[in-house]
This record gives structure tokens, C-alpha cells and sequence, in this order.
């Protein structure tokens, strides 16, 4: 009988008993640095396991511990140093085990990091790390060595009082441990929100401590809880003093001189359309008749940049900022309230100044002349998009030819977009009625008529044609192509069509994932087209959105796919978007003969925006998920239908049918059999019954738990309504013998 090779070892080493023991044990390190080795194992792999083998194996190994190049991982066991393995830095993504994913990059995937081994990192710190292992299927698993640069991080969370210190137990999911806080001399209530950030964290400690930076007040009043958000994901809630000093001590008074400079639309018919309760009107539209069936169309934008200089106070927080943040009660303003609804914001019967697009064109949309520059303007008229919408349907109301008229030209251009390639995404859109106190009453969907389709297509129209004007080559030379800031979107990625393609089949709906340019908008809106007002709309056109690229600022034009323009910016929001602010100087410099500029800050200063653009969404998306939990706190126990809108190793989110509020159903509360996680086809899988759970299915739920601090809801599956024919199938009881679910240690996956 041939002698068993011993696990773990390089070949051959068991039978080279001429060979230098201290060598095999080394390259045994080296070949397996994540593996532990006895001294037994070692001595057996490196020679021979009797007596004396051992001693000069223990003799070896202690050296290699003294010189740092072995540690002795557990007692009696020893692995190769972490020093001696070839280390990477990356970026910390905690989950609530405690566990970590450190994003490295060049890695195909993310290390995973045991919490034993995370070395205390916390969320967004950047670590040192190495791999110790691979798992059967090839993922790394590593150990941080260290923590290069700790983030700085706000959190939110309660406070829980003792005698003299506190702890704070952190609402988000992403930081599983609570904080250690002093609070001698602080005025603060049991349960009270704050904002705390992390001061050190010991080797001897299991909490990290911090310092309390703010106290928001109770949880669950409204402003505490929006607060909470917003510094959840670090962004303002409140300006510095002198930003709003320097806002205050800007004048009102327009100075003839600066009037005279402008071409002047006092005189003709302007208006602005926006919701019924916006503030800010960023934007407004003229018009006046210069022939038969032709018309002058002013896109007139409020000139936030002559109120905002280069070199203050103002443009440096609104720079940071990037963007206005719009929550489910309010919007935190990127410029201070004294220049975002007053100064700057276009209101009827005030003189204002303005940066300007003018068209003159005709009812067959040819542009016969087109100017840009500043100019003066008075509003004639506040419109709401529903009054607006009403002088449409009904064909009477004030301006009622000049709204009219406007709403043709939108029509006519929204129609030779989408012959042009533009994609039709229109997924609904969910929001509150609040009492007084912000409390969630009922919820309703935002449509967008063609009023607001009117807006869109000017303002469209606008940005369009003032990339085109610097974006178009003049010749050769170094101003031939010219810094500038563009608003971009890439094509959609081959593979994801195709996922997108298979997914949907199962819908019975069938989508040509190898189209080309045009073709793939034209498939994807005949899609989104078939699918308008079906129970599936919700999931299949949110997975059709994921299919695409997203768009972001560059100074690198690369066209915008989706809206199917080769030349694309935003020029038409510069009160509540940096960008637009950043546009209007380049253009004015531009129209005033300037050279290109150097792009290096303009390009910081897109990837910044992008980010920050994103930022918001996340907090706008947080407040939503907040009021969708508070509006079902009293509807525990109640039934609702529904579809499955994400699969994750955890469960699967579903998305009720009447509101779209979104919970989720864990793994281990599906009763009927032990779910596995099918990743590559959007699934849980039982692993005795072979039933699926898929993205898209038909489900009745009933609601289990609402946790407001996570803005969590928690459902139990009631069963499966099968697709087509509404047959209800409800889940079966546990079976016999039923295999335990496995604890998933990932994070979270949509």
C-alpha cells in the first residue's frame, strides 16, 4: 500500500530525506502563506515525523518565529508572517457581521475579510491587506495588516446614557459596532440622535470612541430624522455663518449700467412652469411671433454667476456642495435661501437677470437663427405644471396662445428625439402626502404630462445647442477643441443586454440584445411600450435602466447616448447644480473671445459633481425608504401583493404593487424549504423542493417588523401567485427533515 501524501505539502517533499529541512519547511510557508501547520505535519512533510525530525523541526520553526518570518497563528499552530506575503491597499466595504470586502484595484473581485482579521478597519478606510487564502471557487479571502488612512466619517445614531459616558448605537448597517462616547458637561436626553465621529480605536478595545459633534434631538421627530439622513451621508444641513453673511450683503438693486449691457426681454411674453411647491425658478420661457408660423423662443436661465464671484465665500460652499438635495419634505439648497429663492430665482413681475439661449424657428422645427448671451427679463406669469397642463387640455387660459404654441414645438421635438434614438425611460415615481408634523398619510405617483414635457424639451433644446456651440471643432490649432464641461452617457454594455435579454423572456417578452446604435433604443423603447400599465412594468424597466450606463460630467465628450445627442451638457440648472454654474463662466468667456483654459480643475471638478450627484440620490433614496417604513408601522400583520424586485444571498425584496414600498423577506424566514442563492439567474433556489424565487415573480406577503432607525422593513411570504393566469399558491409547511439555511457572510446584492 502506497504511503498517503501528506495534505498541504510541495511534491516530492515527504521523500527527499537528503534535502535541507529548513528549506522544505520554507517553501511549505511560501506555497500555502494562509494554511496552519503543526510542527507534526511539518516535520512529516520536511524529512521524517520521529524524535529527533520534530526537535530540529521545533528548532527551525522558532527561529523563523524570532526572526519574524512565521507566526504562530494559534496555540501549536504556525502560518507564514503577513510581512512576508506580498501586500495590496484597498478600500473598506463593512457588513453587519462585522465581516469585511476590501475593493483592490486590478482584483477581478472583492477580498473577503474574516471580522477576526479586519484589524479594527471600519467603512471607506483605506488598508493594507494580504491574501491568505482562496476559496474553492477561487475567491480571495485576505487579513488587514493595517490601516493607512482612516475615513472621515460622520455617524448617526442613539444615544444610550450611563452615569458619566454613553454609548452611541449607530443606525447604519455599514458600522456594526457602537461608539464610546464621554458626555460630561453635554446636554443630552436617553435616545437622543447625534452625530459622532471616531476619535481612536485601542487594540485592547472592542468599541471604538468618538466625540459627539452635533445632537440632532429626539428620534423620530421629523426635522431630527431628516437631519439624521443628511449627515448619515456627511452632507450639510445647515450654512457656515459667513457664507450666509456674504449672501446677505449681496445688494438687490440691479445697477443700470449692468442692464444696459444685456439684450433686453423686458418687453416680451415670459413665463416659468414648475411644480406647485418649488421656490427656486431656475429657468423661463419667452416667446413672441416674427412671421407666419415662425417664432423667437427664448430659454431664459437665472445668471447665478454674476452674483456668485469666482473668488468667494459663496462659490467655494457651493462648489463642495455640488448640489441641491432634494428630500421627501424639503430641499437643502446649494446656494444660501437669499440667492436661490430671491436674488436669483425668476420670479413674475421682477427684473431679473438672465443667461440666455434665443431660437427663431418655425412650426418644422428648422432653427433659422440662434443667439446666446445675458440679457434682462420680467416674468409675466407663474405657472404650475398643473394649471399649464389644463391650458393644454382645455385650450383656454391666460398666455393660452403662447403655451399652446410652445407645447406644439415640445411635441414636435420630443417625436424627432426619439426617431433619432432617444430612450423613453418613465418608471413612476412615488411620493408622499405629509401632515403637519411630516408624518406619511398616503402615497401617490407623480405623472409627467405634457407640461412637463414641454419644459423638457426647451431646456433640452437649450443644453443641446450650447454644447454644440463650444463642443464643434474650429479648424486646427490648440483652441481647436475647447475645455469645456458636457454632461455623458456610454453605450450600453454588451453583456448586460444579453442577462437583460434572458431575463425577460421569461415574461414572454423578447429583446434583441445583439442590436446595433439606433436599433437598441428602438428595441428597448417598443419594450418598455409593451410593457407600459402590465404588473411587471415596475421590474422590468428598472432592470432595463441597470442595463445601461450611467450618465456623469466630463470634459471629455463622448455624446449622450440615451437622449441621443452628440454634443450634451446642463446649462439650465445653475441654482441647485455646480456644473451649470461652471458651464455658464465657460461659455461667457468663450462668447467673450477667451482662449481654452487648462482642464485639469474643470476635471476634478466633474469627477467631484458626479460623485456628489450621486451622494444626493443615495440620501434622497434614504429619506423615501424612512417615510415608506413609517407609513407601514401601523399595518403590521396585513397582506399585501407584490413582486420580487432584488434576490440576495440574504432573501429576496419585494415591491408592493398600490405604493411600490419596498421590504424584504429574509432567507431564513421562507418556510417551506432551505433556499440557496442562484446569483447567476436572480434566484433562491430549495434545495429539497427545487422551487425558485426569481426576480419578477408574483408574491403575497404579509408584513412582520418595521425598524424605523434602519428604515427597514421586514416581510414574511405568504406564498407565490403564478404569472399569467393569478393562480394563488401558498408556501407549504416545513418539511421533514428539513437541512439548515446556510449563513450567508456576503454583503447584500440587488
Amino acid at each position: 500500500m502506497s504511503k498517503k501524501k501528506t495534505e498541504g505539502s510541495p511534491k516530492g517533499a515527504s521523500s527527499r530525506r537528503g534535502t535541507d529541512r529548513s528549506a522544505v519547511i520554507a517553501e511549505l510557508f511560501r506555497s500555502f502563506p494562509g494554511k496552519l501547520y503543526t510542527i507534526k505535519h511539518l516535520a512529516s512533510a520536511s524529512g521524517g515525523n520521529d524524535r529527533e525530525g520534530r526537535c530540529r523541526t521545533r528548532e527551525i520553526v522558532d527561529g523563523m518565529v524570532k526572526e519574524g518570518r512565521v507566526t504562530e497563528a494559534l496555540p501549536g499552530k504556525y502560518r507564514l508572517s503577513t510581512s512576508q506575503m506580498p501586500s495590496y491597499v484597498g478600500v473598506v466595504d463593512l457588513v453587519p457581521s462585522g465581516a469585511a470586502y476590501v475593493k483592490v484595484e486590478g482584483f477581478d473581485k472583492d477580498v473577503y475579510v474574516d471580522g477576526r482579521n479586519t484589524h479594527h478597519a471600519l467603512q471607506d478606510d483605506v488598508v493594507r491587506l494580504v491574501v491568505i487564502r482562496r476559496k474553492r471557487n477561487g475567491d480571495p479571502e485576505g487579513e488587514i495588516t493595517e490601516i493607512v488612512q482612516r475615513a472621515d466619517k460622520r455617524y448617526v445614531g442613539r444615544v444610550e446614557l450611563t452615569r458619566n459616558h454613553a454609548f452611541v448605537r449607530v443606525d447604519s448597517r455599514k458600522m456594526p459596532y457602537d461608539i464610546f462616547v464621554y458626555t460630561k458637561g453635554m446636554e443630552l436626553h436617553d435616545g437622543d440622535k447625534v452625530v459622532v465621529r471616531i476619535k481612536e480605536w485601542p487594540a485592547d478595545t472592542k468599541s471604538p470612541s468618538g466625540e459627539i459633534v452635533d445632537v440632532l434631538g429626539p428620534a423620530g421627530d421629523n426635522d431630527t430624522e431628516m437631519h439624521a439622513i443628511l449627515a448619515e451621508f456627511n452632507l450639510p444641513y445647515r450654512y457656515p455663518e459667513e457664507v450666509e453673511r456674504a449672501a446677505d450683503a449681496i445688494p438687490e438693486a440691479i445697477p443700470a449700467e449692468e442692464i444696459a449691457r444685456r439684450r433686453d426681454f423686458r418687453g416680451v411674453t415670459t413665463f416659468t412652469i414648475d411644480p406647485a411647491d418649488a421656490k427656486d425658478f431656475d429657468d423661463a420661457l419667452s416667446i413672441r411671433t416674427i412671421g407666419e408660423n415662425r417664432w423667437e423662443v427664448g430659454v431664459h436661465i437665472a445668471d447665478v454667476t454674476y452674483y456668485v464671484k469666482e473668488d468667494s465665500v459663496i462659490e467655494a460652499e457651493g462648489r463642495e456642495r455640488a448640489t441641491s438635495v432634494y428630500l421627501v419634505d424639503r430641499t437643502i439648497p446649494m446656494l444660501p435661501e437669499k440667492l436661490s429663492n430671491y436674488l436669483c430665482s425668476l420670479r413674475p413681475e421682477e427684473e431679473k437677470l438672465c443667461f440666455s439661449a434665443v431660437f427663431e424657428m418655425d412650426a418644422e422645427l428648422n432653427i433659422t437663427g440662434e443667439w446666446l448671451g445675458r440679457t434682462v427679463i420680467r416674468s409675466d406669469r407663474r405657472f404650475t405644471y398643473e394649471e399649464a397642463q389644463r391650458i393644454i387640455e382645455t385650450g383656454e387660459g391666460e398666455f393660452r396662445e403662447e403655451v399652446l404654441t410652445l407645447n406644439m414645438l415640445a411635441q414636435k421635438m420630443r417625436a424627432e428625439r426619439f426617431r433619432n434614438g432617444a430612450i423613453s425611460f418613465g418608471r413612476e415615481e412615488a411620493k408622499f402626502t405629509l401632515d403637519g408634523q411630516g408624518k406619511p398619510t398616503g402615497v401617490y405617483f407623480k405623472v409627467q404630462k405634457e407640461a412637463n414635457q414641454l419644459i423638457e424639451e426647451f431646456m433640452l433644446l437649450a443644453n443641446r445647442k450650447v454644447a454644440e456651440f463650444v463642443g464643434r471643432k474650429r479648424g486646427r490649432g490648440a483652441d481647436a477643441e475647447r475645455t469645456f464641461v458636457y454632461r455623458v452617457h456610454d453605450k450600453p454594455d454588451p453583456d448586460k443586454l444579453e442577462r437583460f435579454s434572458n431575463f425577460i423572456l421569461k415574461f414572454g417578452y423578447y429583446f434583441k440584445p445583439d442590436a446595433r446604435g439606433k436599433d437598441i433604443s428602438r428595441e428597448i423603447n417598443r419594450l418598455l411600450k409593451e410593457i407600459k400599465g402590465k404588473s411587471e412594468e415596475n421590474v422590468i424597466s428598472t432592470l432595463a435602466i441597470r442595463s445601461m450606463a450611467k450618465a456623469y460630467y466630463s470634459t471629455d465628450n463622448i455624446g449622450h447616448y440615451g437622449l441621443a445627442f452628440p454634443y450634451y451638457t446642463h446649462f439650465t440648472s445653475p441654482i441647485r447644480r455646480y456644473p451649470d454654474m461652471m458651464v455658464h463662466r465657460l461659455l461667457a468667456h468663450y462668447l467673450a473671445g477667451g482662449k481654452s483654459p487648462d482642464a485639469d480643475f474643470y476635471n476634478r471638478q466633474c469627477e467631484h459633481s458626479s460623485d456628489m450627484e450621486v451622494v444626493a440620490a443615495d440620501a434622497e433614496r434614504a429619506s423615501v425608504k424612512y417615510k415608506m417604513v413609517e407609513f407601514m408601522e401601523d399595518k403590521i400583520g396585513q397582506e399585501f401583493d407584490g413582486a420580487i424586485s432584488g434576490v440576495t444571498e440574504w432573501g429576496v425584496y419585494v415591491e408592493l404593487d398600490d405604493t411600490h414600498i419596498e421590504g424584504m423577506v429574509s432567507t431564513r424566514d421562507i418556510c417551506d424549504d432551505a433556499y440557496a442563492f442562484d446569483e447567476e439567474n436572480y434566484a433562491l433556489r430549495g434545495q429539497r423542493t427545487g422551487r425558485t424565487l426569481m426576480l419578477g415573480d408574483r408574491v403575497r406577503i404579509r408584513v412582520k417588523h418595521a425598524d424605523l432607525a434602519r428604515k427597514q422593513l421586514d416581510f414574511e411570504l405568504v406564498g407565490t401567485i403564478e404569472f399569467g393566469t393569478g393562480h394563488f399558491r401558498p408556501m407549504g409547511p416545513v418539511p421533514t427533515g428539513r437541512p439548515a439555511q446556510a449563513k450567508p457572510r456576503g454583503r447584500r446584492r440587488r
